[in-house]
């Protein structure tokens, strides 16, 4: 699927650098996760600052820096990649490992950096890319969240609402992943109106602007996967 997406195009360039008064993925952790497990967060918000430092210092998104904030998530010494596939949604979806999937998981983080495709796609790519390559044996969805924030964290983007993106994804849907990229722009544009202190005039689409899907994800409610929930 992910190669039949045309990313480039997915969506439309949005502002950037984005620094809103509320820190949407903090808010998040030491709000609704921290109210299910306060020490989950603990270590998500340890994670999420070193995360920011790497992306102060522009470092290239590679499977060593997810290992690095992995064991800060779990709270363990060593995470390394997993061994055996992988299984998600009661059993519905296998992500297999084949010798080249170490391989071809870090050729599919570089591309996190490639300016010729919009911001949000290419954040948008990141998190499936977790999710679905699956690299470690518990938290990718928790580490998905995080590396999208990374990707718009490394250009000055940094959103004050992350809520809307805890939705189940599913591996072989591919207008669904264009939906994720969509949305991941509204999100943009809507924390840099209200860090702008911009009113917003549109259709009755809610607090997050019009959304123009290019397609229409399969519904989502109530199955759990990876990158529903961290």
């Amino acid at each position: 699927m992910r190669q039949q997406i045309d990313w480039t195009y997915a969506v439309d360039e949005t502002p950037a650098p984005v620094r809103a008064p509320v820190d949407g993925l903090a808010a998040w952790f030491d709000g609704r996760v921290r109210s299910r497990n306060p020490a989950r967060a603990d270590r998500l918000l340890t994670a999420m600052a070193r995360s920011r430092a790497d992306a102060a210092r522009k470092r290239p998104l590679t499977f060593t820096l997810l290992a690095e904030w992995q064991r800060l998530v779990l709270g363990v010494p060593e995470t390394p990649f997993r061994q055996g596939d992988a299984f998600a949604k009661g059993g519905r979806e296998r992500y297999a490992l084949t010798p080249r999937t170490r391989q071809d998981l870090s050729g599919c983080l570089r591309q996190s950096g490639d300016r010729e495709v919009p911001l949000a796609a290419r954040a948008a790519r990141a998190y499936l890319d977790v999710a679905f390559f699956h690299p470690f044996s518990d938290g990718n969805a928790r580490l998905a969240l995080l590396t999208l924030a990374y990707v718009l964290e490394r250009d000055g983007v940094r959103l004050d609402r992350v809520g809307p993106l805890q939705t189940a994804r599913y591996a072989d849907d591919s207008a669904g992943a264009v939906d994720l990229a969509v949305l991941v722009a509204v999100l943009i544009r809507a924390a840099h109106r209200r860090a702008a202190g911009t009113p917003h005039v549109g259709a009755g689409c809610g607090p997050y602007g019009a959304i123009h899907h290019p397609g229409h994800g399969r519904p989502a409610h109530g199955v759990p996967s990876a990158g529903s929930e961290p």
